[in-house]
């Protein structure tokens, strides 16, 4: 477990570095992330052999200060700590019953830099909508084909002299994602290797020129809740094999 643990903690450091300047002072975004990762450890439950059922729905406290400051920084922060919560409930095989909801609360009662967590199991449908993060930028991928490349004909146009006009597609069935290169002059990579066609998991790296694109599985869990501008819906990083679930 100290290797999972190191990779845990290096993701933390990411999120702190990401945002020490902004949060110069109160509570640093690692603290709550430690607070979350306590919370499913305190929180989980032993349903079967193969089956750890932990919260996915929290209600992180702050002190008014703290707060305003977390809220500014809006889906930025909730995508950083979503991901860590995720990575960590799949490095002790923990399951969630629906799709993950953080929300962000003011409480008055509390003093700065003090977090608190409330959770709760919250079962629902999840329906997963994949995202294709590109320089920046987050592209839904709304249709089973999107095709990337630097043509205008191309669903996602990229401005990379290195890439072909329609230079690699992503297909995407609801569940499941691939990708195929398309017979592109200067050729494609997934994670580091090269690709002709492949499918792709959450986190997946395509490499086209000098452009990297990730794939994104962001859950949206029914629920009869309204969303209130206190609650962000953050995305969870899927893994095959446990909260994407396994390939047919």
């Amino acid at each position: 477990m100290g290797i999972l643990d190191n990779l845990e903690r290096s993701l933390e450091r990411v999120v702190n570095g990401a945002f020490a300047k902004t949060f110069r002072s109160g509570l640093q975004p690692v603290e709550i992330t430690a607070a979350l990762r306590r919370e499913l450890d305190t929180k989980a439950a032993v349903v079967s052999r193969d089956r750890v059922l932990v919260p996915n729905k929290f209600t992180v406290r702050l002190s008014p200060d703290d707060y305003e400051r977390m809220v500014g920084m809006g889906a930025t922060l909730t995508d950083e700590l979503t991901r860590l919560v995720t990575k960590h409930a799949a490095s002790q095989h923990y399951q969630f019953a629906g799709g993950i909801k953080i929300s962000l609360r003011s409480d008055p009662t509390l003093a700065m830099g003090v977090v608190q967590v409330d959770s709760e199991n919250v079962s629902g449908a999840v329906t997963w909508v994949a995202v294709l993060e590109i320089a920046g930028k987050r592209y839904p991928i709304s249709k089973s084909r999107t095709v990337i490349g630097r043509g205008t004909e191309a669903d996602i146009t990229v401005d990379d002299s290195g890439i072909s006009r329609k230079h690699v597609e992503v297909l995407w069935d609801g569940t499941r994602a691939q990708a195929n290169d398309l017979g592109s002059t200067n050729g494609s990579t997934l994670n580091g290797q090269r690709l002709v066609s492949a499918a792709l998991e959450a986190d997946s790296v395509i490499t086209i020129g000098q452009t990297s694109i990730v794939l994104r599985l962001l859950p949206q869990a029914s629920s009869s809740e309204p969303v209130s501008a206190e609650t962000v819906q953050a995305p969870r990083v899927a893994e095959p094999g446990g909260f994407w679930g396994p390939r047919e």
